[in-house]
This record gives C-alpha cells, structure tokens and sequence, in this order.
C-alpha cells in the first residue's frame, strides 16, 4: 500500500487551517480537497464526479423529506399540543416544567428529528413559561437545549439516514429501531439530573396527574404522533422504503397541519417551505463536498492508516472505544453535526468493527457524540440557538449545562459498553 504523506499532510492541514479562518465547513472541505487534488496532479473534473455521486442516491433523498416534514410539523401549531401533551404526564413532579420540556423534546423530536428545531420550537414557548413560574433562566435554556438532542436519536432522524449512506449502506429501519432506548435513557437520565438540581432550588410542582387531562390531551396529540408510526412501522414492516416512507410523511404533515390542526395557511406553507430550502441547500452542498474529502480519504488510505494507528497505541477494545469517543467529542467542539458523519464515518467505523461494535450501535454512539458537540463551544449550533431564545449568555448556559453534560456522557458510555440498549429493538424485529 503505497502512502502519500504530502498529499495527506496537505488534505489534513489545509483543512484545519480553513477552518480556523472560520471559513464555512462546506468550502473548507472543498478547497482543502481541491488543493490536494491539484498536488496529486489529478483532473478537476474528479471534483464534479464526486460531487455528483455524493448526491446521486435514492436513500438519500429521504433527508429532504424528512427536513420540510420537520419544517411542516414544527410550524403547524404542533409544540403548543405536545406541550400539554408531556404537561400532562410529568408536570405534577418537583421541577414540573424540566420536566415537560425534556417529554416534549422527545415527542417533538420524534416529529422535527432536529435539535434546533426542537430548540427554537419548544424553547421560545417553554423558557419564558419556566422562567415566569419560577426557574432561573440559565437552568431553563440549559435544560432545553440538552433534551433537544433526544430529537437526533428517535426517528425519524435524518441524520440517522445520513449516516447510513456513509456506513456503506445500513438498514435504515434498523438504526430508526436502534434509536428509541437510548432516545428515553437519554431522556431519563436529563430527568434524574433536572430532578436534583430542582429539589435543591425547591423550584416549583405543577398539578396533580389527571388521567381524564392526559387522554384529553393524547387524543388531541395523537395526528401529530400518528406521523412517527406512518414512517417506523412503513420503514420496518417492508411496506415502503425511508425515501417513501418519507414522501408519505410529508403529505401527511401537511394534511395534519392545514386541515385538522388549522396551523398553517396557504400562504403558511410557501414560508415553510422556504426556510426548508435554506436547510436543504446546507445540508446537500455539505454532502456533495465532503463526498469528495471522502474520495480524497480513501485513495489516500487514511482509514486504514487511522486504524493502524490507534490499534499501536493500544489493542485493549474498552480503550479504543473511549478513544473513538473521545476523537468525536473533540470533533465535535470544532465542526458540525453533518461533516462529522459524513468525514468520520468510513476513517472510524471499521476501528469500531474491529473490536466488535456493530454499525447500527456506532450509528447510535456517533450521532449522540455530535449531540453532545452541538451544545459545546466554539462551534455548538444548538447553543448558539438557545441562548439566543432564552436572551442568556453563553457563557452562563455553558455553567448551567455542566451537570447535564455530565448526565450525557454517562449515557454515552452506556450506549458504548452495554451494546443491548441500541440492539435490543433491531434484534426483535429482524427475527
């Protein structure tokens, strides 16, 4: 195996170097690959080629379905509902309204699969109302911003879909599976740490648990969360493919939203659909570009490179695990949710395999390991996002979330080292 360690010194550094110039991730990846191309003394039409192929998938035209049924949902009147819904079942707690938020984070998130939406939603409605009851609005936004990474994990999750793709093809239905458990520990272990913390603030409890309230509320909510059970069951039963599946959703999100919940206007959808345009155009030029970081990767040999790499370092698999934990943590803290799949997937992956991950478990070990880099600084999106909502600095936020930080990496480790927590529901169902 022939190693070119200029060209990928060149590939690496350029790319670093773009961006700490705080150049956007796309054309970092595309200048940095271009740059190396050029040195290897191969065509620029390899750039076109790739960029075409990174896209040319039917898999992966799930993700824009996905994102204008998030967009549709999260504008049609629908948090307001889901709200009331998770007020409904654990607002009579101690820290009431924590509470409401991370349930309705993990509905909601079932629906947008986008932890800004999740957080822009939810958080402009929830904050000011914990706030006003008692809360301090550190401690909200805190709260809101870590339960939004529940939406990455439940399905339908585009990233999920993305992720797949660059894992060379992985059942889609298995990894929207793989995601439900972890999703609820994620939410359960927010809870235990929103539940200290609130005892020791004697914040506030809200109204006793009425089972009449609670099937009030469901029956209002269940159009809403009919749109999970359209894709997962279509997904997982056979009946249509994540790219149909997807479609259909997007039809019905639009018939929920316009006809039964009155949420959206005509006029309505066309700014929905606008902004679903903004997302998409991010989204498929990162996916185009880093599809030719990827091929520049490849020829060079780099994944196995990094896999001989870190096996010299140490062969003990609970080491390599953490390693490969730690490298997406401090990716994390760099890039954004997207490239991070995209770039390390095939250079990570088969290090994980190695030592007997299953994809569909590092499916769920990377897009929680980018949860994480979303609410950390400099380059935290979603803390960007709730800080702004909440009118908090961020540094403020990033104090209130230390405890909660702590609550996802024990998750984290979880999901690592006790691998039936993501197989459990994909084993059942592929018997």
């Amino acid at each position: 195996m022939a190693v070119n360690g200029t060209a990928i010194a060149i590939l690496l550094i350029s790319f670093l170097i773009l961006v700490m110039l705080r150049f956007q991730i796309a054309y970092a990846v595309a200048i940095a690959s271009i740059i190396c191309l050029l040195y290897q003394g191969l065509p620029l039409t390899t750039v076109c080629q790739q960029m075409v192929k990174g896209i040319s998938s039917f898999s992966l035209m799930a993700v824009p379905f996905f994102i204008t049924m998030g967009c549709i949902m999260g504008s049609g009147g629908i948090s307001e509902k889901l709200i009331a819904l998770a007020n409904s079942c654990v607002g009579w707690m101690t820290g009431g309204m924590a509470m409401v938020n991370i349930v309705a984070s993990y509905f909601f998130g079932g629906i947008s699969g986008s932890a800004a939406a999740d957080t822009a939603s939810l958080g402009s409605i929830l904050i000011p109302m914990m706030v006003e009851q008692g809360y301090d609005d550190d401690f909200s936004t805190a709260v809101t911003i870590t339960s939004s990474c529940e939406g990455l994990l439940v399905p339908p999750s585009h990233n999920m879909v993305i992720y797949a793709m660059s894992a060379g093809g992985i059942s889609v239905g298995s990894l929207f599976l793989a995601g439900y458990v972890p999703g609820a520990l994620l939410a359960l272990s927010l809870m235990v740490g929103s539940y200290i913390i609130s005892k020791k603030r004697r914040y506030p409890k809200g109204e006793k648990f009425s089972i009449k309230t609670f099937l009030k509320q469901f029956s209002v909510s269940i159009w809403a969360l009919a749109a999970i059970i359209i894709v997962v069951v279509g997904v997982v039963g056979g009946v249509f493919t994540a790219t149909e599946s997807a479609a259909i959703a997007v039809i019905y999100s639009l018939f929920v939203s316009v006809v039964i919940y009155k949420g959206l206007t005509l006029k309505g959808i066309w700014k929905v659909l606008e902004q679903c345009i903004d997302t998409l155009s991010i989204v498929l030029i990162l996916i185009s570009t880093s599809s030719i970081f990827g091929y520049c990767l490849t020829t060079l040999h780099v994944p196995d490179i990094a896999a001989n790499a870190i096996i010299g370092l140490t062969q003990n698999p609970i080491l390599i695990a953490l390693l490969l934990n730690l490298i997406l943590l401090v990716l994390g803290c760099i890039m954004d949710m997207a490239p991070i799949i995209l770039i390390a997937t095939p250079i990570l992956l088969p290090i994980a395999q190695s030592i007997g991950i299953n994809p569909i478990q590092f499916g769920i070990m990377i897009v929680l390991n980018c949860g994480i880099g979303l609410l950390t600084p400099p380059v935290g999106a979603v803390l960007f996002i709730g800080s702004a909502v909440g009118k908090v600095k961020m540094e403020k936020v990033v104090k209130a979330t230390l405890p909660f930080y702590l609550c996802m990496i024990v998750v984290l480790l979880l999901l690592t080292f006790i691998p039936e927590i993501s197989m459990f529901l994909p084993n059942i169902f592929s018997k």
